[in-house]
């Protein structure tokens, strides 16, 4: 399988490869070339390897205010 690099130097992990590996959005990965010059990719490892949270499960639970349903719908369609 082929992919073309962006003019950033980036390109796409296929599908098939990111599951195998175990990688998602925000995962980190290093690379490294062995003694035939072939490029391996692998997950990172110690500190770096740390997956970016859910932007929704990160916030979810944290509001201070207890709104009901109508009262904010009142509120947002400035029915007084």
């Amino acid at each position: 399988m082929s992919t073309t690099l962006t003019s950033k130097g980036q390109v796409t992990i296929p599908k098939h490869i990111r599951d195998a590996l175990g990688l998602g959005p925000g995962s980190a990965v290093d690379f490294e070339l062995d003694e035939q010059g072939r490029v391996v990719i692998r997950p990172a490892r110690g500190p770096r390897r740390r997956r970016t949270p859910d932007r929704f499960e990160a916030a979810r639970g944290k509001a201070t205010v207890a709104w009901r349903t109508d009262a904010l719908m009142r509120l947002l369609r400035d029915d007084g």
